[in-house]
């Protein structure tokens, strides 16, 4: 993970003020580099923008060779101008709309994955009147298998979902399937879970699926052309977890993507990552405003919390453990302990509960580590309408403003003052 220097901060502090969401484009590069010289050139890496999709950092990873997995007509824009190529772009999501399967349309991307069979006839439907006969929108089938893997932090398939579309469903509906001329089935999409920290259950989840699209094809009748194995790979956070084996994992997808390969020698293979590519890239700046005791216990109590950092709150979990925090200010050698929370009224919102850190004092500015990922558009910025933060991109000794902090007037502007007349 990438820790600043006490001068970096200081001039971003300055600068910017707080809170701020600091982001470094060349540990990035370095995290991403380590995984592509790794995995085969026949695995594509597509960035997942719901991971972060401030333009500079998609503009960041994407211009290192990734295509980008987008939810949200904002995605698709944001990955569209921050130079992706509409052909390395999937749309994935259970909800879009008829305005976001236009512009995928529109845009020409390389696949809509379909979750539901009433979706896929819906895009047959809107390509064929969008642009007439002969035209067949690319779609890839998120598949719900009958399989279920363990080892993630979150699972997303294997058992009753929003997502995709039963593994039986799909072969009852075969028929019904290639009957839909507008549309071109691509292949297949299957994401398993996400924050995997042991490497078998990738393994294992690869292996399965690739057999499993292998098979579906045959049953639709389609020549295999895409195959998404999801992704998932996790960040150690808390102090009991040890980092993912890159090495070990590239090996082993390596050699069943290889496998696969000799009996489809042109499919494409993508690999779709967000927290593992970006969150040890970013730190959230936060300045203590004070320090004060309750019945025995020593708060810091900061200007960012939950509002845009609930991924460390925790919010949702059931035991409270805490994300990397330093204290940038205090030259101290003297530890003590502190619960750090925000400026919220609740008692959730803690960023840290009982942290040793060096001797924290008023205006010492705090920073909490992996927070590149799942940060400000994760989390309720408008709650007591604190506002979004400023964030900011290093390259090299360069700091970038990336992101504008929002002002009152910003979260006025788009409301209606409506006077009721007695």
């Amino acid at each position: 993970m990438w820790i600043p220097s006490p001068d970096l901060v200081g001039s971003i502090v300055e600068k910017y003020g707080t809170p701020t969401f600091v982001y470094d484009g060349q540990f990035a590069e370095r995290n991403f580099n380590r995984l592509r010289h790794g995995i085969s050139k026949d695995v594509d890496i597509f960035y997942s923008l719901k991971a972060n999709p401030n333009i500079s950092v998609t503009n960041e990873i994407c211009r290192l060779g990734a295509g980008a997995e987008v939810s949200s007509l904002a995605e698709l824009c944001t990955a569209v101008r921050a130079g992706v190529d509409p052909r390395n772009i999937i749309f994935v999501g259970p909800a879009k709309s008829e305005e976001e399967i236009d512009a995928c349309i529109e845009h020409r991307i390389f696949a809509i994955v379909c979750e539901s069979i009433d979706e896929m006839a819906k895009i047959d439907a809107m390509a064929r009147d969008m642009v007439g006969q002969g035209f067949r929108m690319p779609v890839m089938i998120r598949v719900n298998p009958e399989f279920s893997g363990a080892g993630s932090g979150l699972a997303m398939s294997g058992k009753p979902r929003q997502f995709g579309i039963d593994e039986r469903r799909i072969r009852a509906e075969a028929s019904t399937i290639r009957q839909l001329q507008s549309i071109e089935v691509l292949g297949f999409h299957i994401y398993m879970g996400t924050r995997y920290l042991e490497q078998s259950p990738i393994l294992k989840n690869t292996a399965n699926i690739l057999s499993l699209t292998d098979s579906l094809a045959d049953e639709l009748g389609i020549s295999l052309k895409a195959v998404d194995i999801g992704g998932g790979l996790g960040v150690p956070y808390f102090d009991n977890e040890e980092p993912l084996d890159v090495a070990g994992l590239s090996e082993g997808i390596n050699e069943i993507v290889r496998e696969f390969r000799a009996k489809h020698r042109d499919t494409r293979v993508i690999m779709e990552l967000g927290r593992f590519l970006v969150a040890g890239c970013g730190v959230m700046l936060t300045k203590v405003r004070y320090v004060k005791e309750s019945m025995g216990e020593t708060f810091a109590i900061a200007d960012g919390g939950t509002n845009l950092h609930m991924a460390a709150v925790g919010i949702g979990s059931f035991v409270k453990r805490n994300f990397p925090v330093i204290n940038f200010s205090s030259v101290s050698n003297d530890n003590a302990t502190y619960t750090v929370t925000g400026p919220l009224c609740t008692p959730n919102d803690t960023l840290a509960k009982r942290v040793q850190l060096k001797r924290v004092g008023e205006d010492d500015i705090l920073g909490v580590l992996l927070s590149g990922a799942y940060g400000p558009t994760a989390s309720p910025t408008h709650f007591l309408s604190h506002g979004y933060p400023a964030e900011v991109l290093v390259i090299g000794e360069d700091a970038h403003l990336v992101r504008r902090r929002e002002t009152v007037e910003d979260m006025l502007n788009n409301q209606i003052l409506v006077r009721s007349q007695f």
